[in-house]
């Protein structure tokens, strides 16, 4: 199935430095991306945490970002303001191409994303035959896929281990250079200090990105119930045959307990048991 995406935009890294300019401002090794596969990235600040997550693909002699559409002004003035003297373009080119995805199939022109997604991009003057609108079916395999995405009101609130990222380097790579944020995300993997992971979840009540989630059990323990402090948070979020799914944060120790939608009374999410 192709389906047309038109809530994510796309940028264009293009001149000789640009392998090295994303080397030095993503969390993964640009050097080891070919051009048949998408690289998950994430673009960290100092802290440590994720400004914004990347599909970057290497098509023709340039270099691709692509990632949610409400992020486009922050990021694209981000990046340029690290130029500097390097030669590198960077461009937004959201409206020059189609950005379709892929279910279940391939093209010899499309990027793998994992097993069941792929990534094609087409000039937006191309007609593409069998194009569906319904992004809803899209929505609901990334989440089958368990793959994150950062938006508006996720950004610079998590770091690379809570979307599980670290795990078999997918999206963080920890012998490649320097990085922003790299020494926090380094630290937290070596000392394997990070609690909070990626989890799926399902409800029979509405969730939004960016909501909090709790867990009572945590509450008795902090004291002693005298405040109130979320565990987690949702990430992405899909509703699909009048049920609501959702990836969220959640300190892994609390994987197994109640956990409820933005207070401890809150609506119940029910996790997935897919990890």
């Amino acid at each position: 199935m192709k389906i047309i995406l038109k809530n994510r935009s796309l940028l264009k890294v293009s001149g000789k430095d640009s392998d090295e300019f994303i080397q030095n401002q993503f969390t993964n090794d640009i050097r080891k991306l070919n051009h048949t596969k998408v690289q998950i990235n994430a673009y960290c600040q100092h802290q440590g945490k994720i400004i914004a997550l990347f599909w970057v693909i290497r098509m023709d002699e340039a270099l691709f970002l692509s990632f949610p559409a409400d992020l486009l002004e922050k990021i694209e003035a981000r990046l340029k303001m690290f130029v500097i003297m390097s030669d590198v373009i960077i461009e937004d080119v959201t409206n020059v191409y189609k950005q379709i995805g892929l279910i279940n199939e391939s093209t010899t022109e499309s990027f793998r994303i994992n097993d069941s997604l792929g990534l094609l991009i087409e000039d937006s003057k191309t007609k593409v035959e069998g194009l569906s609108e319904n992004e809803l079916i899209w929505n609901k395999t990334c989440f089958d896929s368990c793959l994150p995405e950062i938006y508006n009101q996720t950004s610079e609130k998590l770091v690379p281990q809570m979307l599980n990222l670290d795990i078999d380097e997918a999206g963080v790579n920890f012998s490649k250079g320097c990085y922003p944020g790299q020494e926090v995300v380094a630290r937290l993997h070596y000392l394997g200090s990070a609690k909070r992971r990626l989890f799926s979840f399902i409800s029979d009540h509405e969730v939004s990105i960016g909501d909090s989630i709790y867990c009572a059990t945590s509450e008795a323990a902090l004291a002693r119930g005298s405040r109130y402090k979320g565990t987690g948070m949702v990430v992405t979020k899909v509703k699909y045959d009048s049920l609501f799914y959702c990836l969220a944060t959640l300190d892994e120790e609390l994987k197994d307990e109640q956990i409820t939608l933005n207070n401890n009374h809150g609506p119940i999410l029910k996790r997935i048991n897919n990890e």
